[in-house]
């Protein structure tokens, strides 16, 4: 059933400054170019401000510098975007992960479990597991002995935690996230592959959210730590031992090797790859596709992907490329051999 609200509501949900009708009913955000009478769109990237003259929008989210170019209802704000964000927080529906715990749930006797915990079915809560108030377990998760999670985190169906995690308040782990499987860890003998078990666990802060199909090994000694407010998009591998700082958001696909430091506040786009045992400071920005092979000590942006080309020039500029070594030689050659003439001249 769709859920009706005022203008005014939104304003108030979000801190904006309400310029028009506050009884205008909005059911739900859409785009400047799809809406309709009865929602509200928003305005974050001004290359899109021609369409404030055609959108039927019951109401539009715009900056101050903004606001002049559209006559109708709006919220204005200094970050519309931000605004956005949270509007849809307010207005969510999407469903609980689990609702009460399921006759089919599978729970130790030993089990903490704090007020208002939801499991679903098919999921399995093994000895000694801490859960904290507000908890959704979904259907045919997996939470492994002694694992603690805190106030207010959900997991969807499907999501594996192994023995002796440490997860914090209001997380969100989407389905399929593995969180605490064994690191890459073996020695060698002689040709054979001797396994190290690997002893560490996975340490992750509050307010963390873990795309779908990602994982987090654990530590081979020490733990594997996430700090507070990181997000990770789908099908990344966080190897043992990395630590990951506050705020950091890492896209789609990334790999992260073990040991690896990242520090706060930075961005990593999609496919990055950032070999074992380096470390990137706070602060900096790597674009996709890169691939680091030393310590980032200086906050910037970085890249190290090819863009694309046509196949034509590509091939070509990897002929040259295969050609580099013998390109090297012969410039060496006639720098060696313009100094022999300078030194003739003379």
């Amino acid at each position: 059933m769709t859920k009706h609200y005022t203008l005014s509501q939104l304003a108030d949900a979000v801190g904006a400054e309400l310029q028009g009708d506050p009884a205008q009913p909005i059911e739900k955000i859409a785009t400047l170019l799809s809406a309709g009478g009865q929602d509200i769109a928003f305005l974050a990237n001004k290359k899109y401000r021609s369409q404030l003259a055609s959108t039927q929008a019951g109401a539009v989210i715009l900056a101050p510098s903004e606001a002049e170019h559209f006559s109708g209802n709006k919220l204005v704000c200094d970050n519309p975007y931000v605004a956005y964000a949270k509007l849809a927080q307010y207005m969510d529906t999407t469903p609980d992960s689990a609702q009460s715990i399921h006759e089919r749930a599978s729970v130790h006797e030993s089990v903490k479990l704090g007020s208002n915990v939801s499991i679903g079915a098919n999921a399995v809560i093994e000895a000694g597991v801490e859960l904290g108030d507000d908890v959704q377990i979904g259907p045919g998760c997996f939470v492994g002995k002694h694992t603690r999670i805190g106030a207010k985190t959900k997991l969807w169906a499907n999501v594996t935690v192994y023995h002796e995690v440490v997860i914090g308040e209001s997380c969100l782990f989407q389905s399929g996230a593995v969180i605490g499987s064994d690191g890459f860890g073996y020695a060698n003998e002689g040709g054979e592959w001797v396994k190290i078990p690997q002893l560490g666990s996975v340490i992750i802060g509050n307010r963390v959210e873990v795309g779908a199909s990602t994982t987090i090994d654990r530590g081979a000694l020490d733990d594997t730590v996430i700090h507070d407010n990181v997000i990770l998009d789908n099908q990344i591998q966080i190897a043992h031992n990395v630590e990951i700082g506050y705020g950091t958001a890492i896209a789609g696909c990334s790999v992260m090797a073990g040991s690896v430091k990242i520090g706060k506040y930075c961005q990593i786009g999609g496919m990055v790859a950032v070999n074992g045992h380096n470390e990137v400071c706070d602060g900096v920005v790597i674009t996709g596709m890169s691939m680091v092979t030393k310590g980032i000590s200086e906050p910037g942006i970085y890249s190290s992907g090819m863009p694309h080309t046509t196949n034509k020039e590509w091939r070509k500029n990897i002929a040259h490329l295969r050609n580099l070594s013998d390109f090297k030689a012969r410039l060496k050659a006639l720098e060696s051999l313009t100094e022999q003439l300078k030194h003739t001249d003379n």
